[in-house]
């Protein structure tokens, strides 16, 4: 049986995932949310870390820093 990316067991085929859809969809059964294990907290205070760093930097830094970003996706390998 395949699994999702949190490790939780899903329908092998297309009508076993509609069924699951409708089952859901119908308050049957509750969506496979698991905990990740991780201290939630944590992520709070990670999910605020990219927003104060840009609040912190100059206009002219996030323009180096995005155009940076953009040359590497960008960047043909050779």
């Amino acid at each position: 049986m395949p699994k999702g990316p949190k490790g939780q067991k899903r329908p092998g085929d297309v009508i076993g995932t509609a069924v699951k859809v409708a089952q859901i969809a119908t308050g049957e059964v509750n969506e496979d949310n698991e905990d990740s294990g991780k201290n939630k907290a944590a992520q709070e205070l990670g999910r605020l870390g990219g927003k104060a760093r840009a609040a912190k930097m100059s206009a002219y830094r996030r323009r180096e820093i995005a155009r940076k970003a953009a040359e590497a996706r960008w960047k043909k390998d050779k």
